[in-house]
């Protein structure tokens, strides 16, 4: 069964992109979404998870040794 949900974001061709749009922003999650790298509002994000669509939050991770990386965190992912 597919599921389809309406939700506004802005689309960005890297994971970097999107996270430094939500820094400078102030708002939003970096997510992707069926490949896409997006940043939506919280509430759209919301919608997707209660929703059971599988999408990943994008979290910049501090390393100890003062390097960055990036973290996916699955959501609704069955696998």
């Amino acid at each position: 069964m597919t599921r389809k949900i309406a939700i506004q974001g802005i689309e960005f061709k890297t994971v970097d992109e999107a996270i430094q749009h939500t820094y400078a922003s102030g708002r939003g999650d970096a997510i992707i979404l069926s490949g896409r790298i997006l940043v939506v509002a919280e509430q759209d994000a919301d919608r997707l998870d209660e929703a059971g669509i599988p999408f990943a939050y994008l979290i910049e991770h501090d390393l100890p040794n003062g390097k960055n990386v990036v973290v996916t965190i699955p959501v609704n992912d069955d696998r």
